[in-house]
């Protein structure tokens, strides 16, 4: 490697890019040279320090990996890396310089490329002059087509708000035997301190929000990201295992879409800039194969048991949310007709007809017997009785109002949904007492979340054709609820299933309802929920986790699991709920 090439190369670039105040994800530091000198060894007398965000790495490749640093003295610096097959690195296969400069807030990401497949590594990065080193990371590659491989092993697991709770479940995964971490997104949250995720845990953890703002500007968000990445589960999660990540609507603000977002008003400047900017320091904390721009969706391929499609719906092509409230007359009627034309209409985007296409030329193209979409929002048709959808909202402008639900209300939640759930059963027997008012209150029903597919019909439908006749397995995050679904076309005909995982530390349903006292009400609308949901097998509505999933090339096994609480560092790990896909 001609280094002295290298640093005018960056030298430019990085001038280019300050001069300009232009926003670019950084260029990743690439590297595909084999030769080791070995006459250049590390100093005898490393010692800890230098590095306070730990190591990361991130999109493993059969034939690469991207290994991760921040140099945290906050000087201009050049960091020596090393990848090695031992821990010891006496069996260095590449070493390399990269420069730590404030243009890119001093982190180092390189890009390490044809190296062995299936085979595990260990990487550090050090200054020579300062004698300053990292911990030791340990990241792998992929199996390529032609390896043997029996299994893949993969931690499933997305919205880790700092204020709400330890990353407890970061450290469950970290001890566990997953192979790969695929995180679905809300990796950090924009909130200021005080607002969503904050509870009374929050201030005797030390875990308020910096920089003690809602973040909007690079720096904001780059401070966030430093804040998060001092976590030392998520430092150990990063330290051990590698990283396959797609970002959801927190990394930016609350509900994004492409030209806009409910957590995102007019005073707050420009939303493409604060956009651009979100990008930026994401892509300096989390970088990915693609960097070059927003179109972060690519596909990795674990020999040929999975082939696993990271999506973006999020920012590239989404169309603003639906909302109920828009559909609401002053005296409170609802607007059902023009709801069904927008709600069907075929305009309405979510991925774009760019990434629709890229996901069928890369389907119809591998080989793998499963087809996973690593995707942000829940996928499954969640369509629930209107009655009890108008309650859920109405109890949730009783919290935003007076901060808890009204008594009354939760009473008239509680007898809602035992009788619905006893209509539903009886209708599903087709018991001829039921009166044509008792069938109308289970058969009119809306979609739960308009944030999610279900507020884009017509595009899913033209998913579903995409992925119908395969082995499809959809993951999802985003609501921080545990989901188990079948996915099913406009005919009915099966597409495949959906694996929600639970959060990290956002709270989940029981934390909207103001219930989390005791989990007995959760419990039973997740109950209620299974019932009344055509396509919905499983829900857990209030404990925090992660999923677990086994591929091998007969079945996948499918794992819920969840920690006891995130309010003590002391925290046990439980399966709650196993599903095998044949």
């Amino acid at each position: 490697m001609e280094n002295n090439q290298l640093n005018r190369r960056r030298f430019l670039k990085n001038s280019l890019l300050a001069a300009g105040g232009i926003f670019l994800a950084p260029l990743l530091e690439s590297c595909n040279d084999n030769v080791v000198d070995n006459n250049e060894k590390a100093p005898d007398d490393l010692k800890s320090g230098g590095f306070e965000s730990g190591v990361a790495s991130f999109d493993p490749t059969a034939t690469g990996v991207i290994i991760w640093t921040r140099y945290s003295v906050n000087v201009d610096a050049e960091i020596t890396w090393e990848i090695s097959k031992n821990n010891n690195f006496t069996e260095i296969l590449r070493r390399g310089k990269a420069n730590a400069t404030l243009v890119n807030d001093f982190t180092i990401a390189v890009d390490i490329q044809n190296i062995p497949s299936h085979t595990k590594y260990y990487y550090r990065f050090y200054n020579v002059k300062t004698k300053e080193s990292s911990v030791i990371g340990e990241t792998l590659t992929l199996p390529s087509k032609t390896d043997a491989v029996d299994e893949v092993k993969m931690a499933v697991v997305s919205c880790s708000n700092f204020p709400a709770g330890l990353f407890n479940v970061y450290g469950a995964i970290a001890h566990s035997d997953a192979e790969v971490v695929v995180h679905l997104g809300d990796y950090i949250y924009e909130y200021a301190p005080g607002q969503y995720g904050t509870n009374p845990y929050t201030n005797q953890l030390g875990r308020t929000h910096k920089p003690a703002k809602e973040i909007l500007t690079l720096n904001d968000y780059r401070e966030r990201y430093r804040q998060y990445r001092g976590d030392k589960n998520l430092q150990l999660l990063h330290q051990k295992k590698p990283f396959i990540c797609v970002w959801d609507d927190h990394e930016f603000a609350n509900d994004a879409y492409k030209s806009g977002a409910e957590n995102h008003q007019p005073d707050e400047g420009d939303f493409q800039a604060r956009k651009m900017a979100a990008f930026q320091a994401y892509s300096e904390y989390i970088p990915l194969k693609t960097g070059k721009d927003l179109r972060i969706y690519r596909s990795f391929n674990f020999g040929n048991i999975v082939s696993l499609y990271m999506m973006d719906t999020r920012v590239i092509a989404r169309d603003k949310q639906m909302e109920y409230s828009d559909y609401l007359d002053n005296a409170g009627n609802f607007n059902q007709v023009q709801f069904k034309t927008d709600f069907l209409s075929t305009q309405r985007k979510l991925i774009g007809s760019e990434q629709m296409a890229w996901l069928g030329s890369q389907m119809n193209a591998d080989t793998a017997k499963w087809k996973v979409l690593g995707q942000q929002i829940l996928m499954t048709k969640m369509m629930v009785p209107a009655e009890l959808l108008m309650l859920l909202n109405q109890i949730l402008a009783e919290i935003k109002q007076h901060g808890s639900a009204q008594p009354a209300t939760m009473l008239a939640l509680q007898n809602t949904i035992s009788q619905l759930v006893i209509i539903k059963m009886k209708y599903k027997a087709q018991d001829p007492s039921l009166t044509p008012q008792e069938i109308a209150r289970i058969t009119t029903t809306l979609p739960y979340n308009l944030d999610a597919w279900d507020g884009y019909f017509m595009e899913r439908e033209q998913l579903y054709s995409i992925l119908a006749g395969k082995k499809v397995v959809v993951l999802a995050g985003d609501t921080h609820n545990a989901w188990l679904g079948k996915l099913t076309d406009m005919q009915g005909n099966s597409i495949g299933t959906e694996l929600a995982c639970s959060s990290v530390s956002s709270p989940g349903l029981e934390g909207y309802l103001g219930i989390t006292s005791d989990p007995t009400q959760a419990i039973q609308l997740a109950g209620a929920f299974k019932e009344l949901i055509d396509d919905l097998e499983y829900a857990n509505l209030y404990k925090r986790g992660y999923l677990h999933v086994k591929f091998t090339s007969g079945n996948s096994v499918a794992e819920w699991r969840f920690v006891d609480n995130v309010f003590s560092e002391t925290y046990n790990t439980v399966t709650e709920k196993t599903y095998t896909i044949s």
